[in-house]
C-alpha cells in the first residue's frame, strides 16, 4: 500500500475552474469504481489544493491517470497554479476513519 500527498495553490481566477475538473474525475471514478484505489481531495480557504490518494499496490500505480477526466485536469495544471504541485509520500501518524486500517 502507497500513500501520496499532492499540494498545491491555484491562481484565484483559475480555482473555481480546478475544483470542476477535480469534481469531474470523481464523477468518473464513482462510475467507473476501480478497485485498489482511495482518494480525497481537498480546497483550503486560501485556494491551496490538497489530493491525498492511497493505492494497494506497493509501486503506488493507480488507475487514476487512466481516467478521461483526469487527463482533462492534467491539462494546463501548471497555468492554473499559482505555486506547483509538490509530491510527498505520507506515512499514517494517527487515523480515525478515514482512511482503511493497514
Amino acid at each position: 500500500m502507497r500513500r501520496t500527498l499532492i499540494r498545491y495553490k491555484t491562481k484565484p481566477e483559475a480555482s473555481d475552474r480546478n475544483a470542476a475538473l477535480i469534481a469531474a474525475v470523481f464523477a468518473e471514478l464513482k462510475a467507473a469504481k476501480p478497485d485498489g484505489v482511495r482518494y480525497l481531495s481537498l480546497r483550503l480557504e486560501d485556494d491551496t489544493f490538497i489530493h491525498i490518494v492511497e493505492t494497494d499496490a506497493e509501486d503506488g500505480t493507480s488507475p487514476i491517470p487512466k481516467l478521461a477526466a483526469f487527463a482533462a485536469f492534467q491539462d494546463g495544471i501548471r497555468d492554473r497554479c499559482a505555486e506547483p504541485p509538490l509530491v510527498r509520500a505520507v506515512g499514517i501518524v494517527g487515523n480515525y476513519r478515514m482512511f482503511n486500517e493497514p
